[in-house]
């Protein structure tokens, strides 16, 4: 149970995007807030300014919908997880911090991919790639692979940064066709450090 007695009855709640981890806000929340956030999962804060309940997105549609919520070990501070509708800051970047690169950009765009598999289209590469079938991806990959350790051995730096991009990028591609992600690699390299 949240103690909201702390914070004369508000929590700090920080927002984070469930798919690459940045952090998109920070906010308050009431009783009534965290009541109506578990409710609707869609996350809503007490505004401060306004003195009443307010959802983020309620005007723009840039809502923070809810993937899943923490309480820390003091019960005075929420976490929560969320898919961004749209841009967070009311100035229409990502984030109210004003990152200006997106550090977690390899799980943005296992994102992207993810929703060219879902919403394929003939322009997409993506699409034109997977319709050539699992052989192919795999194909790519190596191929990739092979440019990524030449470009190691007897080319710039510029071509082995790029040539690792293309291989990381058809990766991936492959893990998706799959049924994986790069979530279930990262838990597999972790529990090797173990």
């Amino acid at each position: 149970m949240l103690d909201f007695a702390k914070g004369d009855g508000l929590v700090p709640v920080i927002v984070q995007d469930a798919q690459t981890l940045e952090v998109l806000m920070l906010g308050y929340m009431n009783e009534e807030a965290w009541q109506k956030t578990q409710a609707e999962k869609r996350v809503t804060f007490f505004s401060r300014s306004k003195n009443r309940l307010w959802t983020k997105g309620e005007e723009s549609g840039n809502f923070l919908n809810v993937k899943s919520i923490h309480v820390d070990c003091d019960q005075d501070t929420v976490l929560i997880k969320a898919e961004p509708m749209g841009p967070t800051c009311h100035t229409g970047s990502r984030s109210c911090f004003g990152t200006e690169f997106n550090q977690n950009f390899l799980l943005e765009l296992e994102r992207i991919v993810n929703q060219r598999f879902e919403h394929p289209s003939d322009e997409s590469y993506v699409n034109r790639l997977r319709t050539r079938g699992i052989n192919k991806i795999a194909q790519k990959v190596g191929e990739e692979a092979v440019e990524t350790v030449i470009a190691a051995l007897t080319e710039t730096d510029k071509d082995f940064i790029n040539e690792t991009s293309d291989l990381l990028f058809h990766l991936i591609v492959l893990l998706r066709e799959k049924g994986f992600s790069l979530e279930t690699i990262a838990k597999n390299l972790e529990s090797r450090h173990q």
